[in-house]
């Protein structure tokens, strides 16, 4: 009896596709079935340059990340400043991308939401394990391993999340990160930002930006529609880190 060979071949959605013909060897069969569930399987795209600067900045943050380790940063759950603006409205379902993803919880939280999400990070194994996440969630999200600073070009996006992003970016870049939300939004486009706060001084922790700095970075091309205090989420408990800035702002119409 012949064994129809199964072909796999990959769509214009990228999902892939299955055709026949008779073949006469069964192990041909499951070998294709694996490059089916290979083609199937998410992936981060890859858009670090190569050289070794890109590799520095690589390496830099995926060493937290490395043998099963889990940085302070990454709570392991969505944040609270995050869940607390989809809840309240103050965001709505749309274009999402969340800089600075870690292992995804929050790209994942948004995605379940309703919203059309991507993520960016700069560390490898922080996306792989995000992409679990994510499949093991049910959720479709784009990855993209990227220095936020150089991400490639895209449609603007309704809304941008950055909890721990901007406020490592500014101390040497804060044109660069204003650049490139400017790039990333359109008029109307609201932005999250969780940051540290100067008026808590502390041995530790994340960097810290005051209250000028914000607005004197961010003000020029967005409205805020409202700046807080609060505290960072701990893996055991939420808000009950360091200091913090919750800042949401629009950005404004030419």
């Amino acid at each position: 009896m012949e064994i129809p060979e199964v072909m796999c071949r990959t769509n214009y959605n990228g999902d892939p596709t299955v055709t026949s013909r008779p073949m006469k060897h069964l192990q041909l069969v499951v070998a294709a079935m694996i490059v089916c569930a290979s083609a199937a399987a998410i992936a981060y795209e890859d858009h670090l340059p190569p050289g070794p600067e890109a590799a520095q900045l690589r390496d830099r943050w995926d060493a937290p990340y490395r043998g099963n380790n889990r940085p302070g940063w990454d709570t392991g759950y969505p944040s609270t400043e995050l869940t607390k603006a989809v809840k309240e409205g103050e965001v709505k379902p749309g274009r999402a991308i969340e800089l600075g993803c870690g292992t995804g919880s929050n790209a994942i939280y948004l995605a379940q939401q309703g919203f059309d999400v991507t993520a960016v990070d700069v560390s490898p194994t922080a996306l792989k394990r995000a992409e679990e996440k994510a499949a093991k969630a049910g959720v479709k999200i784009r990855w993209l391993l990227a220095n936020v600073l150089r991400l490639p070009e895209m449609e603007p996006f309704d809304f941008i999340f950055d909890r721990g992003c901007y406020h490592g970016v500014r101390r040497t870049h804060a044109t660069g990160y204003v650049e490139a939300v400017t790039r990333l939004s359109k008029p109307g486009t609201r932005l999250l930002i969780v940051a540290g706060n100067t008026n808590e001084p502390r041995q530790s922790g994340p960097p810290r930006v005051k209250e000028e700095e914000l607005r004197g970075d961010l003000q020029p091309g967005f409205n805020f529609v409202r700046l807080r205090e609060t505290r960072f989420d701990s893996a055991s408990e939420p808000a009950s880190g360091a200091l913090a800035w919750s800042a949401l702002l629009e950005r404004k119409t030419p």
